[in-house]
């Protein structure tokens, strides 16, 4: 057994795992630092937080007054009202000097002219409580999400942290209740390891991948959500998952909705620019989920492009030195997978997997809880995606994403850090590996005639079609059922490569069954919830229930089944009102 003994471990290193690792090596004032080790299945600047573009949320009031009681609010209202609102009050407080800290570390923010961090528009962010749009989202050009990966890297390697670079994390391990490590397989050799430490933080990521239209790159399948689901610990309101408005048609890859905070419209195949009928004071900068529904709308009633199901959107009105300048990226994404320059051409575009709300429930200090009486399990943190702390509830408003990560990777790391310096190493399980290497056995020994590849594009195609933007029980129904029948098939797998070194189809049959058993929560989830909230809309169900359903979905794994119980939402200044834009 080849063993690593740290006082605490990172599983992922995006900007949540960076931040969270930055934060818990730092010395205490006696200049001990604990040892921290980051592992991750990908080289860390490679992960993807690297790929968010449009900014970071935080009420600077740079260039007009902001007030970081009006991001807490809309926050709330955007989340429809499912969000925690002692969370998001830490969140949107603690976004300013969390920004600055940023700045700090070097990471190269768009400046005013007179060097002030630059802010701009974003959907479903406003002035006053809901009077109108307001520039608070701090951008780097359209690589927001880059810089900061790159900075919050370097920072690290500067620090000393320790990186375990293209390992797949694939076991959580506890003895008698108490976290004390991981379990992992090195890609490069197919060698399992064995991660002994006081305390684990899991920053892994979303789940796009179980759908078909993602903008959520291949490695996004779940890991750390699927990882401690199967150690007994639930999952919280994974029915809530975000499509993105704008994604390029057919592909997938995102146009940042900086796009339309810069002035982008959407227009259907009239050229109307349709969001002025659903959402008359925002427009095309309304909350996610809203804009996916209405794209949803304009193609049902015939009025996409040429009959297709995409929209357009629109940027030609805009100065091109503008859109050079402000989205550089956007604009060589478009020219190079579409031939288009968005200069003179209008983007086909359609809603596309973004988020997952939902994710490994946790306190504010990224604290995994187990329960409904939020009991802590001692040793266990979560962060950024993979966790839900709720502060996005319903339906995450854009740049909350990078704010989320950034404010709970640091809390998380800092409580991660103390507990380190004071807590015992808890001494592993008889047998830390075991559960791995029968999982490793049982797939290097199949003998069916399954592949993962065919199973996944199934999963891929039938969640996208029967549990996506708009759900009806007998879709969801019918796709429980499919659930099932590929998990049985998943049993009969046969991989065609049974070696060691660099076995990515292993690493594929792991991660399609994670995306098995998330696609099964999610959509039992979604069945349950007999309301439309958020992101998620029943079209037999189409109003919000808040005397049923203002409650967070906890779901736990009982043998092939999963068992739903449920949390109140915690509420503290704004009471749920109608959601108008």
């Amino acid at each position: 057994m080849a063993l690593h003994t740290f006082d605490g471990i990172i599983v992922g290193a995006g900007g949540a795992g960076l931040m969270a690792a930055l934060q818990a090596s730092r010395p205490d004032s006696s200049g001990k630092s604990p040892r921290i080790a980051v592992l991750s299945k990908l080289y860390p600047t490679r992960s993807h937080t690297g790929t968010a573009q449009g900014g970071i949320g935080a009420a600077l009031g740079n260039l007009e007054d902001d007030k970081w009681e009006w991001h807490m609010f809309d926050t709330v209202k955007g989340g429809d009202y499912l969000v925690d609102q002692d969370a998001a009050e830490i969140m949107c407080r603690e976004a300013v000097e969390t920004v600055y800290e940023l700045e700090h570390m070097g990471l190269p923010f768009s400046r005013t002219p007179d060097g002030k961090i630059a802010q701009r528009p974003f959907g479903g962010h406003t002035r006053e409580f809901g009077k109108g749009p307001v520039r608070r989202s701090c951008y780097a050009a359209d690589r927001t999400g880059h810089m900061i990966l790159q900075t919050l890297y370097q920072q690290c390697i500067k620090q000393g942290v320790t990186f375990f670079d293209e390992y797949h994390v694939v076991d959580l391990l506890m003895k008698e209740g108490v976290t004390c490590g991981v379990a992992a397989f090195q890609i490069a050799t197919g060698e399992l390891h064995t991660f002994h430490s006081k305390a684990v933080l899991f920053a892994t990521g979303g789940c796009g991948r179980m759908y078909k239209i993602t903008s959520n790159a291949l490695t996004l399948t779940g890991d750390g959500m699927a990882v401690v689901y199967r150690r007994g610990i639930p999952l919280q309101d994974m029915e809530f998952f975000q499509f993105h408005p704008t994604g390029i048609y057919k592909m997938g890859i995102l146009i940042t909705e900086a796009a339309r905070g810069e002035g982008g419209i959407l227009r259907n195949r009239s050229g109307e620019r349709f969001m002025e009928r659903y959402a008359p004071t925002l427009k095309d900068l309304a909350p996610r989920d809203m804009v996916s529904r209405a794209i949803y709308r304009e193609v049902q009633e015939g009025r996409g492009i040429d009959g297709k199901d995409y929209v357009l959107l629109d940027l030609t009105h805009l100065d091109a030195k503008v859109i050079h300048a402000k989205l550089p990226d956007i604009t060589d994404f478009v020219e190079t997978y579409l031939g288009i320059d968005p200069v003179k051409q209008p983007i086909p575009i359609q809603p596309t997997a973004h988020y997952a709300m939902g994710g490994i429930p946790t306190d504010s200090d990224a604290r995994v809880i187990v329960d409904e009486r939020r009991s802590v399990l001692p040793g266990l943190y979560a962060a950024g995606e993979c966790a839900c702390v709720s502060v996005h509830g319903g339906n995450r408003l854009g740049t909350n994403s990078l704010v989320d990560i950034i404010v709970f990777g640091r809390r998380g790391g800092r409580a991660l850090r103390e507990y380190a310096m004071r807590a015992p190493l808890t001494s592993l399980p008889a047998d830390p590996e075991g559960v791995t290497k029968e999982r490793i056995a049982r797939l290097r020994q199949g003998k069916g005639s399954e592949t993962v590849a065919k199973i996944r594009s199934e999963l891929q195609a039938e969640m996208m079609e029967k549990a996506s933007v708009f759900r009806t029980k007998e879709n969801l129904e019918q796709m429980l059922g499919i659930i099932r029948g590929l998990k049985d098939r998943y049993t009969k797998v046969r991989l065609q490569d049974t070696g060691t070194i660099f076995n990515t189809e292993l690493l594929d049959a792991f991660e399609l069954d994670y995306l098995l058993d998330l696609a099964q929560v999610t959509v039992t989830g979604a069945l349950n919830r007999t309301e439309s909230r958020g992101a998620h809309s029943r079209e037999d169900f189409p109003k919000r229930d808040d005397a049923n359903w203002l409650k967070h979905t906890l779901a736990y794994r009982k043998g092939d089944q999963v068992e739903l119980k449920y949390k109140p939402v915690s509420i503290t200044r704004f009471q749920p009102q109608e959601r108008k834009y």
